[in-house]
């Protein structure tokens, strides 16, 4: 059986979801002590994220995608982004990306066919492996390149999410039509 192109696979899918540290931004971990009031330092950890990306969870929207993250990390950086992009996934805490994607499979009532993965360091490999199109962000190892059916021209935290929205709405014909949805306002939600 032939080899399905990665355009092939684009145009089969329906949720696109992706980690966050390395794919939402460039993957640095910035921490910051704060005093408080009892006696103790708290540890503050600001993440960049790229209003480009925000646009296109807005474009994947008006394109029918939805979409999700599943991280190792807990922040709650990353919770605010998330119920301000209106995602419809948000799995942080977890150590079995695997799981966590057929979680949300099974919640979907879909097959890993209709689902892309986004990721940029080994931890992704488990569900980039078992799902219809694996994406990897400019920056990932080689190794998460090696298993990805596209990578992206962007690095993490510089676009990249928003480049694998863009190549999947091309790919199945609906981006012109997000873009001009767009630009008329009918989604105002992401940048």
């Amino acid at each position: 059986m032939p080899k399905l192109s990665a355009a092939t696979r684009a145009r089969k899918i329906k949720l696109l979801l992706f980690d966050v540290a390395g794919v939402l931004t460039d993957g640095k971990i910035s921490l910051f002590p704060v005093p408080s009031e009892a006696q103790h330092q708290i540890v503050v950890a600001p993440k960049g994220l790229s209003a480009h990306d925000g646009a296109g969870i807005s474009l994947a929207r008006l394109g029918g995608l939805k979409t999700g993250l599943i991280t190792r990390r807990n922040s709650e950086t990353v919770a605010l982004r998330a119920r301000d992009l209106k995602l419809e996934y948000v799995y942080q805490g977890i150590t079995d990306k695997l799981a966590a994607f057929r979680e949300i499979l099974a919640k979907e009532g879909i097959s890993a066919g209709a689902a892309a993965f986004v990721g940029d360091d080994v931890i992704d490999l488990p569900p980039m492996q078992n799902c219809g199109l694996s994406i990897a962000v400019a920056n990932a190892r080689s190794e998460v390149k090696k298993n990805a059916h596209y990578v992206t021209p962007h690095a993490g935290g510089e676009g990249a999410l928003r480049d694998a929205i863009e190549y999947i709405l091309k790919a199945q014909g609906k981006w012109k039509r997000a873009v001009e949805d767009y630009v008329r306002g009918e989604s105002t939600l992401g940048n």
